[in-house]
């Protein structure tokens, strides 16, 4: 079986990808010599277009049986490494003291194998209707309720309809760290909850007066839009490799494969592939910053 690795298809969340059983090839059959389990991997939507095309080519090239799942998003990732169910956790947010508290005995390894950002999006309409860049204070007022309809923000005469994120997924802990310097200081607002980034892009561009935050590369420019963030002095920062890189756009993030310990057998193999020159393309192929644009060696 291929897998599909085409980022404006895909949640990737199937739970099959590359496996009929814990011990077999997707076919069935005996994996190859050497190759005597199936390398599991789980978590970030983020990082999972990247992890899916390079299994796809280990697979191809090494005989490698992998199976790739998103469910949980980052935290589920962590969490499924921490319980012992998968090798390797996808996350697109570093691991916290909560983790580390929650699995004592786990030794979580960031493998940092590229950058991303989170922006606020907003769909077509409103867009369209002039609302191009808010202020953290106008982003907190959207989230809290204090500013309901757009036209409070030189935008069209719409009600704003803010879709919020799974706590677990990795932009959540971005966007409450930007907004309120904490994400357990975000306050509780009944919202509806979006799941990965595909959802979230469908939601809103399907939605008027609709806004979220979601991965930068999700923003197609066609379905959801991305807002610049204006700073305190009246600046427009926009989510570009540049300010990305440089860190002068505040919701930059860094996208890691995690172990446990120093990667060994096949997570060492799949994690120095996507540190690879060839690995690392497939970063930048999905709009990722590879660790060469950051200047890390």
């Amino acid at each position: 079986m291929r897998i599909l690795a085409i980022i404006t298809f895909t949640a990737f969340s199937v739970s099959t990808l590359l496996l009929s059983g814990c011990n077999d090839e997707p076919d069935g059959s005996t994996p190859p010599a050497g190759r005597t389990a199936v390398l599991k991997i789980n978590g970030s939507t983020t990082v999972n277009p990247v992890a899916s095309e390079a299994a796809e080519a280990l697979r191809a090239e090494k005989g490698m049986a992998i199976q790739i799942d998103t469910q949980g998003g980052s935290t589920g990732g962590i969490s499924a490494l921490g319980d012992g169910l998968v090798q390797i956790g996808m996350s697109s947010r570093h691991v916290s003291d909560k983790d580390r508290a929650k699995y004592p005995s786990m030794d979580f390894h960031q493998a940092h194998v590229g950058e991303d950002a989170v922006a606020m999006v907003v769909s077509k309409d409103v867009w369209e209707g002039g609302v191009k860049s808010l202020t953290k204070e106008q982003v907190q007022g959207i989230y809290e309720g204090s500013v309901g309809n757009w036209k409070a923000l030189g935008g069209p005469d719409q009600r704003v309809v803010f879709f919020s994120r799974e706590p677990g997924r990795g932009e959540w802990e971005v966007f409450g760290k930007w907004v309120y310097g904490d994400p357990k200081k975000v306050p509780a607002v009944n919202h509806p909850e979006l799941g990965g980034n595909e959802e979230a892009r469908s939601k809103v561009g399907s939605t008027r007066g609709a806004v979220t935050f979601l991965s930068s590369v999700w923003a197609d420019g066609v379905k959801v839009y991305a807002l610049g963030i204006i700073q305190a002095d009246g600046v427009i920062v926009t989510p570009t490799p540049e300010n990305i890189a440089s860190h002068k756009y505040p919701m930059s993030r860094p996208l890691f494969l995690l172990t446990n310990g120093q990667p060994t057998g096949e997570a060492k193999e799949f994690i120095d592939f996507v540190l690879s020159p060839r690995g690392q393309e497939l970063v930048r192929k999905h709009g990722y910053l590879g660790l060469a644009d950051l200047n890390i060696k």
